[in-house]
């Protein structure tokens, strides 16, 4: 009987887990589908400071591109996956044994300026993909593709994905930009960073400030740093105003999504929305699941 009440339990913990996370997914991937349709295409030249959507052309940065890790083939991105073939008993998987990601920063371009991205923590969906097996650990010379990557008895599956120059991406995150006169000054707020900067040398906070040399900062004393501090601010926001304008993007703070496709909106929206009715299928599944395991329990 404690086993039978012990399965019933663990098949219960499934169905509502089903039922919560396919109901989450759904209502996650609609929201997000809503919000890519929602959000505007902005021109890097004039869009405004925030959550932004922008469309342009990848292109090098100064430093030239990277080497794909697998393949070894010139891209400004990368994500790999290794993948070691295992079987026990009727049990037959694939278990990861190695991954990796770029963090390299894109540099996208429109008709209008360029923006730096910062990948990290985006959601990337490049169209250059290349799955293989082999039978070693990392695999040797150029990526085997279509019908014949998996056709072999290799022991290893290899995944990897690029994003190239000279592709379009679309891009959609928290947008940023420094210089060109285009940042206001909080000058509490930098005053307050250029002293927490400055306490973190004490010592030479002392021999800079400590008039009387008794190793302390008396209030007139602390005076002085604080209208220093103030001057330095002041100075630091003059010199970044005047520098060329440098648009950055990266992960936006709140929960709206951060991607980077090689597909437009109208495709991701498409793909978010299919993603969402398998959500609604696993909640509906995990619904019905609910009900059988507690009518069998005798708790409803």
């Amino acid at each position: 009987m404690a086993v039978d009440v012990a399965g019933l339990a663990i098949s219960l913990g499934f169905s509502l887990g089903a039922f919560a996370g396919g109901g989450w997914w759904c209502l996650r991937r609609l929201s997000q589908a809503r919000m890519l349709l929602d959000t505007p295409t902005s021109k890097i030249r004039s869009a405004a400071q925030g959550y932004v959507e922008l469309y342009g052309i990848l292109h090098e940065q100064g430093d030239g591109q990277l080497a794909a890790p697998l393949t070894g083939k010139p891209c400004l991105w990368w994500r790999y996956r290794i993948e070691e073939y295992s079987e026990s008993g009727k049990s037959k998987t694939w278990r990861v044994v190695d991954s990796g990601v770029s963090d390299a920063w894109l540099r996208l371009a429109d008709a209008t300026g360029e923006c730096l991205i910062d990948p990290r923590g985006a959601e990337v969906r490049p169209s250059s993909r290349e799955v293989w097996t082999g039978s070693s650990r990392h695999p040797r010379g150029q990526a085997r593709s279509g019908l014949g990557s998996w056709i072999g008895s290799g022991e290893y599956r290899y995944t990897e994905e690029r994003l190239h120059a000279g592709e379009p991406l679309y891009a959609i995150g928290d947008f940023h930009t420094s210089g060109g006169g285009r940042q206001g000054l909080d000058l509490n707020a930098a005053q307050g960073a250029v002293i927490r900067e400055w306490k973190g040398d004490f010592t030479g906070l002392l021999t800079r400030f400590d008039s009387n040399g008794d190793g302390q900062l008396d209030e007139a004393e602390w005076n002085r740093v604080r209208l220093a501090a103030q001057l330095e601010a002041e100075d630091r926001h003059r010199r970044t105003s005047a520098a060329p304008a440098m648009n950055h993007m990266r992960r936006p703070r709140e929960s709206q999504p951060f991607l980077l496709s090689s597909h437009g909106e109208d495709v991701l929206a498409r793909q978010f929305r299919w993603q969402a009715l398998f959500g609604a299928v696993f909640c509906v599944g995990g619904a019905v699941a609910t009900v059988y395991v507690l009518r069998v329990t005798g708790l409803m």
